[in-house]
């Protein structure tokens, strides 16, 4: 069976019921405009509202998060364990994606494309066709790299997880003494008092 193309699964999720859809189905019944073009209408107005807009950044955010979210939820209550790999691996990507744009957001948000093309970035990576950005980039760039420094970090990772265990410890043991200690002084202080 022939995986179907870019603008059939665009046809096949407008005819879906969900919120957004259901409002293109009335306004295509109330403009006889086709919902695949309302379709259009909404994402050109969305990129230009990423270039020119104000908040942009929550907005591409907010898109990046939460449909993958939701979909990540639908896939992990489905009995299909496709869609988990799917999300799973997008997530992975995000987070990666995250720590790089921590470090370059400061430069690239002052180019006037940079949400829009950011935003763009995210929708190739939770796209649903198996030649996504999320898969592209993790079987390129992110499994290569993880698995030729797995050892390596599984090393780091229990020396780290050992000085955590060793230093809460040593710290739990000073915590409880200093408890004793101030029992024990405001005991003898109330004594000395009585004393008195």
């Amino acid at each position: 069976m022939a995986e179907k193309s870019l603008k059939e699964k665009v046809i096949e999720f407008l005819n879906e019921e969900n919120y957004f859809t259901n409002s293109l189905a009335f306004f295509e019944k109330k403009t006889g405009i086709p919902r695949l073009f309302l379709f259009g209408g909404c994402v050109s107005l969305l990129s230009l509202y990423l270039v020119i807009g104000y908040a942009s950044g929550f907005i591409v955010a907010l898109l990046g998060f939460l449909y993958p979210a939701y979909a990540s939820v639908k896939a992990v209550e489905s009995v299909n364990k496709d869609d988990d790999t799917q999300w799973l691996t997008y997530w992975v990507v995000y987070a990666a994606f995250s720590i790089v744009e921590y470090f370059s957001d400061i430069f690239l948000s002052w180019f006037p494309l940079y949400f829009l093309l950011k935003c763009i970035f995210l929708c190739w990576c939770m796209a649903p066709f198996s030649w996504n950005g999320a898969h592209f980039i993790y079987s390129r760039f992110i499994a290569p790299f993880v698995i030729q420094h797995e050892k390596e970090v599984d090393t780091l990772l229990r020396k780290s997880t050992a000085a955590v265990k060793d230093f809460y410890g040593k710290a739990e043991k000073e915590v409880k003494k200093a408890a004793i200690d101030h029992i024990t002084s405001e005991s003898s202080n109330k004594e000395f008092k009585k004393d008195d």
